[in-house]
């Protein structure tokens, strides 16, 4: 593992202001718009971040993806009392592998994370699945950034069931996952995958017109923020929801604290 000091690479400042300009970039289109609230992709605020980016679109979930990272700059799902029951019924189908739709130079590889002493962690996460091709899709390591083990066996695991719940709970929720580089020296694994220092989940919930997210460390810790979307935009750099007016923006929903929730049973 290699220590990247900021400004080794150009393109890892990926969120706080103080470390890069506020300049909204033009996004890429998206060919799969029903994962996205409004259909509008997450806006990110820094050009140099979209320059290496990708969009990709799988059978259950969107994600952009950064040959400067070789991780995922966010994932996106839209999840439904329905689509949580299905999932039910599949578990987790597939294995780890490279994803072959990206250049050779931008994507991870597993031998990156052999050894590294993190977790291959899901940001479209293999429970939300709702069919075998959709479970064998969130394998790809495009999906994937290196996670404290403990904090996704144990704590994250404990958000992704919450969200589950909500979508459940309210019917449908639509929801942007993604890593954070927050600091002025980040982890390399291999000298080519960065470690984020922080992991967020944000949701939308139609129904109430609300929405939220939480942010936390990565590292072996239960602390976790409840931010508004704005808030979460002054840490990440990340507008997760743009068709979202100001207002809904700036109050952040009354997510529940995470916990561990009973799956939802799989349909007869």
């Amino acid at each position: 593992m290699m220590t990247m000091r900021k400004g080794a690479i150009g393109l890892l400042c990926l969120a706080a202001p103080a470390i890069c300009p506020a300049e909204v970039a033009a996004q890429p289109a998206s060919s799969c718009p029903q994962f996205f609230a409004g259909g509008q992709l997450p806006a990110i605020e820094n050009p140099r971040v979209t320059a290496q980016a990708r969009p990709l679109c799988y059978s259950f979930f969107g994600v952009l993806h950064s040959g400067a990272t070789r991780t995922p700059l966010w994932a996106a799902e839209r999840l439904t009392q329905g689509s949580v029951e299905q999932a039910a019924c599949i578990g987790r189908l597939g294995s780890f592998h490279a994803e072959s739709a990206l250049p050779a130079g931008e994507r991870a590889q597993l031998a990156d994370y052999r050894s590294s002493g993190f977790d291959r962690g899901h940001m479209a996460p293999a429970g939300d699945m709702p069919t075998e091709e959709a479970s064998r899709d969130s394998f790809t390591l495009a999906n994937m950034v290196p996670q404290d083990h403990t904090l996704n066996t144990g704590f994250w695991s404990q958000i992704e069931a919450t969200t589950q719940s909500l979508a459940t709970r309210y019917g449908e929720i639509y929801v942007v996952t993604g890593p954070a580089f927050i600091g002025s020296e980040l982890q390399a694994l291999k000298g080519r995958v960065i470690v984020p220092t922080h992991i967020f989940k944000a949701i939308y919930i139609p129904s109430l017109g609300q929405a939220g997210a939480y942010y936390m460390a990565n590292a072996n810790t239960r602390q976790v923020q409840v931010l508004s979307v704005a808030q979460l935009r002054q840490q990440i750099g990340i507008d997760v929801f743009p068709i979202l007016s100001a207002a809904v923006k700036s109050v952040a929903a009354s997510l529940p604290a995470p916990r561990r929730v009973r799956r939802a049973q799989c349909p007869d």
